[in-house]
């Protein structure tokens, strides 16, 4: 029941985005010194998350009751980041990496807090808070 709320996918999606970032993150600190090797990231939240009811339409009431729209999280775009690169080709700059790092971890923390906020709000409102 739950996991259709809207509030929920928003925030699995943005916790799922900061793990798939973090990954790709990783990655390219672990090719920094790999000679050709292209620093990459995942592209913004706001523009891969795609809501389940975008069109406002009509909501299913139980199974069966209304074909759903398949929504959530989405496959997330890596897309290549610019920026100079180093005589071997690298583009992997550790001091980029770590304030991409230190984004991920608020955008994860910011997932997180949603969830809480929103899960409190539920137990107030059905008198088990």
């Amino acid at each position: 029941m739950f996991d259709k709320l809207e509030i929920f996918q928003m925030a699995h999606g943005l916790a799922a985005h900061a793990m798939t970032r973090q990954a790709k993150i990783a990655g390219n600190v672990a090719n920094a010194d790999t000679p050709g090797y292209r620093a990459s990231d995942i592209a913004p939240f706001a523009e891969t998350y795609q809501p389940r009811n975008v069109d406002a339409g009509l909501r299913s009431t139980r199974a069966g009751h209304v074909m759903e729209h398949e929504g959530g999280a989405s496959q997330f775009r890596v897309v290549d980041r610019p920026g100079p690169s180093a005589p071997n080709g690298n583009t992997v700059s550790l001091e980029t990496e770590i304030m991409k790092a230190t984004e991920v971890r608020h955008a994860h923390e910011m997932a997180l807090a949603v969830y809480k906020s929103s899960l409190g709000i539920l137990r107030t409102s059905i008198g088990r808070g």
